[in-house]
């Protein structure tokens, strides 16, 4: 059993219309299409809506509807998935034939600072957000954005709204500076939903100690990533190069708060043996190799399911 934390097989949909998610045979392509999800023992995917500017210019409202009716027509049409909304929507796991999905944000930029519209994708289904992409935007400056800013006055509003209504925040994209506002802001847990750790691959979009130590301490949860350049440098990973990263965690004494968003369909470089979903298997045969069953276990699922458990809406 699996929870992932970060796919874009929306985004993959909405790129190209003529690709479907349920596809079986000869048709697979998506990493994260159903039949790759079944494969790999997937029981609740989160799924970002991630509004890509160099192919539709300014984001918009209408992008974030289109991507929500796609989600509804591709995915929650197929009779074995449901949305997760709220704590009591965790128990689709323990259903035998069945699948959760979880619709996130990001990068917030076509919501506009607009607290109405964050409260409008919150009735559409929207549970987690990631406020930036790389990039800046209105709400603060992402991880590869040169100036390195942090939250705007608007971005601190909307951080306040989101944990009012009950959208968990997500740092993985966020600059270091904005990382460290968000910290100072909020209350509530948080998370970072793909990245990896910056002292085995110092890349931008990485955690750095201090910042994998704060998520921690505020019993958060640390999603780490199959990105080939966020595990090592030269990009020629492979899955030992990625339990570095969940051997650093668990240093930090973060194995109850460590977990995996893949981010299937957002990257074309693989892993060999984590190409897609339906390769978790191989992953979690590594883990239990170098772990306890009750931490792979962990891993793979139970860290991910406490943290929604605690922090969904009830």
């Amino acid at each position: 059993m699996v929870i992932d934390g970060h796919c874009d097989v929306l985004y993959k949909l909405f790129s190209n219309k003529q690709l479907q998610f349920d596809a079986h045979g000869q048709d697979i392509i998506l990493q994260a299409g159903l039949p790759r999800l079944i494969e790999g023992g997937v029981k609740l995917q989160f799924c970002a809506i991630f509004i890509d500017e160099d192919e539709v210019g300014t984001p918009t409202f209408r992008h974030v509807l289109e991507y929500v009716d796609i989600y509804d027509k591709q995915l929650l049409s197929q009779p074995m998935i449901h949305p997760v909304l709220s704590k009591a929507d965790l128990s689709v796991m323990n259903e035998d034939g069945k699948l959760g999905t979880l619709l996130h944000i990001e990068g917030a930029d076509a919501l506009e600072g607009d607290l109405m519209l964050l409260r409008m994708v919150y009735r559409l289904g929207v549970r987690t957000m990631g406020l930036t992409w790389n990039y800046s935007n209105w709400a603060a400056d992402g991880a590869v954005e040169p100036r390195q800013g942090g939250l705007t006055t608007k971005g601190r509003k909307f951080i306040r709204e989101c944990e009012r209504i009950g959208i968990i925040l997500d740092v993985s994209h966020l600059s270091e500076r904005a990382f460290w506002d968000l910290e100072k802001e909020t209350k509530k847990p948080f998370f970072a939903s793909h990245s990896n750790v910056y002292d085995i691959c110092p890349h931008n979009r990485n955690l750095r100690r201090d910042q994998l130590q704060a998520i921690l301490d505020r019993d958060g949860l640390v999603g780490l990533t199959f990105v080939p350049y966020f595990v090592k440098q030269d990009k020629d990973a492979t899955i030992d190069d990625f339990l570095r990263h969940v051997d650093y965690v668990c240093a930090l004494g973060g194995a109850d708060k460590l977990a995996f968003g893949s981010d299937f369909d957002g990257f074309s470089q693989m892993i060999p043996g984590l190409e897609h979903a339906g390769h978790f298997v191989n992953l979690a045969n590594e883990l239990y190799k170098r772990y306890k069953p009750e931490e792979v276990e962990g891993f793979l699922f139970g860290n991910w399911h406490r943290f929604l458990s605690h922090n969904l809406p009830d």
